[in-house]
Formats: structure tokens, C-alpha cells, sequence
């Protein structure tokens, strides 16, 4: 299955606009994709709607979310059933603080329904760090039968590895996101206890051209 699990919905005020739950799943059949998931920044409000949209096309789902862990670490949780991602967006919510939303500044956070109507502007952040470490974040992925991914690990100021330096022997992650197969080498090169982990080749897509082509495959038969 070619796939793409780490793209951004307009719930994300980084992402563009034109990220509604229609545009994503059709650039995703378009691009020859046949499953993706949706991971927008502390929050799952997005999940129903693009369950419904994909419910009647011709391509797969788990659902998803990007969550900032006290450390400013970023987690990619993702999930076979959109009830268990739903009751960990609401553990997501007890554990994140509330601060208004500069709109001018970090953008929109915009929640559409079925037929890409806005439905909701969240007022709360998004972009903010929980209560919860790395390690009880990833618990909680798996509390609701998800898996915990290192989103991002060498790029950008919130990867595990950019950022504390080093990924944790004792942290029970079940994946780790890359660029490319050279990230994988230098990765293993400083974790040589790291062998067997899945590795994932996301766009993080923020606009819609950037969604992954058919490049990437996995077989979720041996992983979810």
C-alpha cells in the first residue's frame, strides 16, 4: 500500500487554507495513494469529518495526530479506529494549556465538516507543549491501541534527535519518521540498538502539492 501518515489538515495553523478533508483525500487518490493519515498539531477535531469524506472514495485511513510533548518533542500517533483517536484527543486536551491564538501570526485553525464547510475556529494554540513527557505521551498512544511515531527525528527543532540529542534506549516508540535512507544510516549509526523499528518516509505536508507520491509502500499487516 503506498501511503502517506504525516500530512496536515487546516486544523494546523501552519498549514495552508486549501487543506480542507475533500482537497486532502482527493490529491491523495490523485497522487496514487491508498492510505493516509492526518496528523494536525494537539488535536483530532478534524478526524470525523475526513472519515466521512473517505468512507465513500477509494482510499484507506488511520487516523492521526501530531502531539508536542512537555519536552517540545514531536509524536505522531496513529490509530486504527477513529473512536480510540478520539478519546485520545480528549486526553490531549486535559493535558494542554490554553493560550490564545494570535491568528495574524500563527494562522488559522479552522475545523470543516463533510462538505469542507467551516464549521469551527478553534481559539486555543495549537503549537504548544502538554504537561505529559515523551514517555506518558507515547504511553497514552498506546493505552488507546495506536502506535507512537518519532515524528520527524533529525529534521526541524522538534525532533527527538535535534532536539534532546539522542533517542532514549528505554522509549517504547514503535517508529520513527525520516527524510531519506541516509537518515536511516546516521540514525542507526548512533543507536545501534535500533534494528527492527518501522521507518517512514511522511511529507508532512502542509500544502497540497507537497502530499507524498506513490513512492513509499508498507504492508500494515505486520505492524497495526
Amino acid at each position: 500500500m503506498y501511503y502517506d501518515f504525516h500530512i496536515h489538515s487546516a486544523l494546523s495553523p501552519c498549514a495552508n487554507d486549501e487543506m480542507t478533508p475533500n482537497n486532502i483525500i482527493n490529491m491523495a487518490i490523485i497522487k496514487g495513494l491508498d492510505i493516509i493519515a492526518v496528523c494536525d498539531h494537539n488535536s483530532t477535531l478534524q478526524q470525523n469529518a475526513l472519515h466521512e469524506v473517505a468512507k465513500d472514495k477509494d482510499i484507506s485511513l488511520l487516523y492521526g495526530i501530531e502531539v508536542e510533548s512537555r519536552e517540545e518533542v514531536h509524536i505522531l500517533g496513529l490509530f486504527k479506529d477513529l473512536i480510540d483517536n478520539q478519546n485520545f484527543g480528549k486526553w490531549v486536551d486535559s493535558n494542554k494549556p490554553y493560550i490564545k491564538n494570535n491568528e495574524s501570526f500563527f494562522g488559522k485553525q479552522l475545523v470543516f465538516n463533510k462538505n469542507d464547510e467551516i464549521v469551527e475556529k478553534l481559539d486555543g494554540l495549537l503549537l504548544v507543549s502538554l504537561s505529559s513527557s515523551i514517555e506518558e505521551v507515547i504511553n497514552q498512544i498506546h493505552q488507546y491501541n495506536g502506535k507512537a511515531i518519532l515524528a520527524h527525528a533529525l529534521d526541524k527543532q522538534n525532533g527527538i534527535i535535534t532536539h534532546l540529542g539522542y533517542i532514549p534506549k528505554d522509549l517504547k516508540f514503535d517508529g520513527i519518521e525520516v527524510k531519506d535512507n541516509l537518515q536511516i544510516e546516521k540514525i542507526k549509526s548512533k543507536h545501534p540498538w535500533i534494528k527492527d523499528t518501522m521507518w517512514l518516509f511522511n511529507s508532512d505536508a502542509h500544502n497540497l502539492i507537497d502530499i507524498n507520491e506513490a513512492l513509499y509502500e508498507i504492508n500494515l499487516k505486520d505492524w497495526m
